[in-house]
């Protein structure tokens, strides 16, 4: 998976906006995970609208306060924002763990055209392997929540890694004694089922409506995301 973003930097969306450079760094944050390549923007309304449920989705099967141990999964921002300003205010709610590409990066639209994403909010789900998963996946995260996460991991046959040390990636979280009731509350209920939303698209933009699953387009406008 690291070999697409090969030669290329990655940044975390931390405060502190650590670069990935190496190839070894990009090959511990995405070597044997599920990679979700999100395409959006913040001047999409339906972007903005999916956004919260994307967010949720991740730090539910990402956060230790929710889940024993965090998920083998990546997501990369992939931003279709016209402006740096509006990337960066875009993502300044977004989790710390996500990823995404330099404004400047061309290889944002490279990817666009590369996995035929044509509506925006998009979520390409890559195996470990580079291989496309689900082309996309906004309504299955929307109906199912993050037990689309077993499924794409039986259908992915990824190496469960469970039985290992865990991860040093970050600093682990104070532990408490209250710690087994708090996490035997906030266990992911996989049962539940999740609602979208669904708004206009005042720029011709091409997006994908959640209340079902359907794509709309603005009339009158015939061009694509690119």
């Amino acid at each position: 998976m690291a070999s697409l973003f090969s030669g290329r930097i990655l940044i975390r969306n931390n405060s502190d906006q650590d670069e990935l450079e190496t190839e070894a760094e990009l090959s511990r944050r995405l070597e044997n995970r599920l990679v979700l390549l999100f395409f959006g923007a913040g001047s999409c309304p339906q972007c903005q609208a999916f956004a919260p449920v994307l967010k949720d989705f991740f730090v539910r099967l990402t956060d230790e306060f929710y889940v024993l141990r965090a998920a083998q999964l990546a997501l990369i921002y992939v931003s279709q924002d016209p402006t740096e300003e509006q990337q960066d205010l875009f993502l300044r709610d977004m989790p710390d763990k996500w990823l995404f590409l330099p404004f400047h990066d061309d290889l944002r639209r490279d990817l666009g055209r590369r996995f035929s994403v044509r509506r925006l909010p998009a979520v390409v789900v890559l195996k470990p392997g580079g291989d496309v998963l689900t082309n996309d996946a906004t309504d299955e995260i929307q109906r199912l929540g993050p037990a689309c996460f077993a499924n794409w991991q039986e259908a992915a046959e990824l190496l469960d890694r469970n039985f290992l040390q865990p991860e040093d990636l970050d600093e682990p979280a104070p532990r408490s004694i209250t710690e087994p009731l708090r996490r035997c509350k906030y266990r992911v209920d996989r049962g539940r089922g999740w609602s979208g939303h669904d708004s206009g698209d005042p720029q011709g933009i091409q997006v994908q409506g959640h209340s079902s699953g359907d794509s709309q387009e603005n009339p009158g406008s015939g061009a694509g995301l690119w």
